[in-house]
């Protein structure tokens, strides 16, 4: 099953410095790229907070973006601004091309590449438009399930920390590569211990509140707040210290039981 993703849109980035435009703006090593192997990663204020995250991917020395359709003009916007007089060419392709993905390989695919965020997340493609397949309806309940965070579903634009959504552990941010936009505050948090929330999956015992909605302990306290859902599964926000694996906790009237990723290596307090 492969499912075509109306809300991804595609930049494409060429020349001969588009690479070194890149390493110097987003959270990931860009020389990653290679032998059709994906990147997952970010790009942030100076302050460190999260604006947008996408995958990239490189043939025939084009780099193509995948990132939410949405929210694109925005990102455009900003990859001109740090673009200055490098010699890059960037163009909104979303008129041209789709992004698909399935849980299984796309050998059909000119563009394609697993998923480089967990191996259970399947593989991604860029298409062009017309080549629509029938959906998958299981992205985003692969996604939520493995408790991976994704763009405006999870994060707060300005507002959250990639490390709350585990980005070291979904291979979105390389703290060796150097200096990017806002790589001091996330680099003071990672070897200062500053990370006081984070995002961990949860079963719910009923129909999913909204986005946004406050999870509290036995004694009414406020310990979190719902983010991204799907059935009977969601992705929550919770302070570190508050909250206990299998511990059910309060959600507009239903049960949220928040359980460790797979991924998580950092975190343990069960």
């Amino acid at each position: 099953m492969i499912e075509t993703h109306k809300n991804r849109a595609v930049i494409t980035l060429s020349g001969s410095e588009r690479k070194n435009l890149l390493q110097g703006i987003i959270t990931n090593d860009v020389d990653k790229l290679a032998n059709g192997r994906g990147l997952y990663a970010a790009l942030l204020t100076p302050q460190g907070k999260f604006l947008h995250d996408f995958f990239l991917i490189e043939k025939d020395d084009i780099i193509y973006l995948d990132c939410e359709a949405e929210r694109m003009p925005d990102l455009f916007r900003r990859l001109l601004m740090y673009r200055l007089r490098s010699n890059v060419e960037i163009i909104d392709q979303s008129e041209t091309y789709n992004v698909v993905t399935s849980p299984e390989p796309l050998p059909d695919k000119d563009i394609s590449y697993p998923d480089p965020r967990h191996t259970q997340m399947g593989f991604r493609a860029i298409t062009k438009n017309g080549n629509e397949n029938g959906p998958d309806k299981t992205y985003h309940e692969r996604r939520i399930k493995l408790g991976i965070a994704e763009g405006t579903y999870d994060f707060l634009p300005e507002k959250s920390t990639i490390l709350e959504g585990h980005f070291e552990e979904i291979n979105g941010v390389d703290f060796k590569k150097g200096c990017y936009v806002g790589q001091e505050v996330i680099a003071r948090m990672k070897y200062r211990g500053k990370i006081k929330k984070q995002m961990l999956p949860v079963t719910l015992s009923g129909q999913a509140p909204a986005f946004g909605s406050i999870i509290t302990d036995k004694k009414g306290n406020k310990i979190g707040d719902l983010r991204s859902t799907c059935d009977k599964n969601a992705i929550a926000l919770f302070r570190i210290q508050d909250v206990t694996y299998g511990q059910e906790y309060d959600c507009c009237g239903i049960k949220v039981t928040p359980y460790k990723p797979i991924f998580l290596k950092d975190f343990d307090n069960e």
